[in-house]
């Protein structure tokens, strides 16, 4: 048995034991309640450096004013303009990704979520987790499944039902909150140069939330779980750490 094998097969009996001791309070939907705690779990162990992270854009946005002036001292020689911005970083000691590192932790446990709720078998045994549900719906279903058994208004399509719409209402939240903050933001002085690209960004930027809608609708159940409970996770880690902040600020200062 490979290393990875034999740690994907603890990591499900983990979420059988958690599971177990969850039955006594969430019943037939312990295995749903125990991957939401986990998820929950992972994000407070990320929220340090979410926490790093806004500083990291407190601190871009405290030098906004000077990237600005360099850009345009350099807009005619790119290769100064970045060896010049990135002095500034270094000097000013600010990391122009810091904003990224909390969402790529994140991204192990998604996939090891996901592969769980998509294998047949682990270590040569049936996947007992799969047998799991969530108000009639099994975790290792997906939507298509869900129509196929009973249509939308089924035991299984009411679950994908409530799934859109909490991630319907998290991205709206997420919309409006970003395009009040975007039309607060101070306008660029006049002959600064933009980057490539970041007009039709700054657009798309407030619809991206949106996207979870279709994550949820063709990932595993137990994957969707996990999205949506990170997802809200984040918008109301967002509200608090970047409230009186300005979607913008980090694009516009890399």
């Amino acid at each position: 048995m490979s290393v990875f094998s034999a740690f994907f097969g603890g990591f499900a009996d983990l979420v059988e034991r958690f599971a177990d001791v969850l039955h006594p309070i969430f019943q037939s939907s312990a295995a749903a309640a125990a991957i939401i705690l986990f998820t929950m779990a992972v994000r407070l162990a990320v929220h340090p450096l979410s926490r790093a992270a806004a500083r990291g854009q407190r601190a871009q946005r405290r030098i906004a004013p000077q990237v600005a002036e360099l850009r345009k001292k350099h807009a005619k020689s790119p290769e100064r303009m970045q060896k010049a911005l990135m002095e500034l970083h270094a000097k000013e000691k600010v990391s122009p990704f810091a904003g990224c590192l909390p969402s790529l932790l994140q991204l192990p446990a998604f996939f090891l979520m996901y592969h769980l709720f998509s294998s047949s078998s682990i270590g040569g045994e049936p996947n007992t987790l799969l047998g799991h549900q969530l108000g009639g719906a099994p975790l290792g279903g997906r939507f298509h499944d869900a129509l196929a058994d009973g249509g939308l208004f089924g035991a299984a399509g009411l679950v994908y039902l409530a799934l859109f719409a909490l991630v319907a209402a998290v991205a709206t939240f997420n919309y409006v909150r970003t395009k009040r903050q975007m039309a607060a933001a101070p306008a660029q002085p006049e002959g600064t140069p933009q980057m490539p690209g970041m007009g039709a960004m700054m657009k798309f930027m407030p619809l991206m939330s949106f996207m979870t809608l279709f994550t949820v609708g063709v990932v595993p159940l137990a994957a969707a779980l996990y999205v949506v409970t990170s997802t809200t996770w984040s918008a109301a880690e967002r509200f608090f750490l970047y409230r009186d902040m300005v979607p913008g600020t980090l694009a516009t200062a890399m």
